[in-house]
């Protein structure tokens, strides 16, 4: 398994094709609308609403959705409508044979379609309709990404501020950061790992099955450059390193806690897959680790 980071919130972001649902009880438009599409989008097909759903959920969230309105059982603004509460960020575009403007004005207003377009349709004029839709749909994912990756680095410096408000020993303060954020960041191992003289302290959330974490080759870069290490594919490096087979760590990425050019610790985040990058891992962690240094210095835990 490789996707993009442990951060995705929900479907994966970028996909080389987007993926295009078209929905309609006569064959022939339905091979039609897959033919006009095939090449740009990744096209899924269903004859009606009732199997429509059923592709959803059994293959995920997909960027447009385009759908007859007139179909028996389930009128296209009836489906697209149950599509809203699990898929809010698809774009709905209804293809319609006759004027029922009541059921479609309300559903635009509603916002369960985007657009709607009458049949016979103009095949470039739909097709500039759904590069819109896709365009519409991927601003919408990136927009909520980004608000869910600064969720997360809330979550980790909240984490880190709750020392202040609590008397703790110091093992028990580095445990209680390992904890949170091993649950924030969904990892498989989080370990904080002392570095001062006299001082052995580890705290982890989940476990290293015995193996030392200074053994690591990513650990030591990470001491020596005082520089974040990031291997998102473990699989892809030439490292042979026994602290990853045993784990079964598939990515890894390891920060240096630093005060003032004073190396307190390294904190070694470890997921079960591999991904084609931490980037946003990484970028939202600075910010956190410089506020777990002061905050571990002013509660003397180190």
């Amino acid at each position: 398994m490789n996707t993009i980071s442990p951060l995705n919130s929900g479907p994966i972001l970028a996909r080389r094709k987007p993926r295009l649902l078209v929905v309609d009880d006569e064959p022939d438009n339905l091979d039609l609308l897959y033919r006009t599409f095939r090449r740009e989008y990744q096209v899924l097909r269903a004859e009606s609403g009732r199997q429509a759903l059923e592709v959803l959920e059994d293959d995920g969230e997909v960027a447009v959705i385009i759908s007859d309105q007139r179909m028996p059982e389930m009128t296209g603004t009836e489906f697209l409508s149950k599509t809203v509460p699990e898929f809010p960020d698809t774009v709905r575009i209804i293809l319609t044979g006759f004027t029922d403007v009541e059921d479609l004005v309300q559903a635009i207003n509603n916002g369960q379609v985007y657009r709607y377009i009458t049949k016979p349709w103009e095949p470039d004029t739909l097709r500039q309709l759904v590069q819109q839709a896709a365009n519409t749909y991927e601003l919408l994912k990136q927009s909520n990404h980004a608000l869910y990756v600064a969720q997360h680095q809330a979550q980790l410096m909240n984490r880190v501020a709750e020392l202040g408000n609590i008397d703790i020993a110091e093992a028990d303060a580095l445990q209680f950061i390992a904890d949170g954020w091993g649950q924030i960041l969904s990892t498989r191992i989080c370990a904080i790992q002392c570095l001062e003289e006299n001082n052995v302290t580890l705290a982890t959330f989940g476990d290293l099955c015995g193996q030392n974490l200074l053994d690591n080759a990513l650990v030591q870069n990470a001491i020596s450059t005082r520089t974040m290490q990031v291997l998102p594919d473990v699989s892809a490096s030439n490292l042979n390193d026994s602290l990853y087979r045993i784990t079964a760590t598939r990515s890894h990425l390891v920060v240096p806690v630093v005060f003032h050019e004073r190396l307190l610790a390294v904190v070694s985040f470890h997921w079960e897959h591999s991904y084609r990058n931490l980037d946003d891992v990484r970028d939202i962690l600075t910010i956190p680790t410089n506020q777990m240094a002061q905050a571990l210095i002013a509660n003397r835990c180190l």
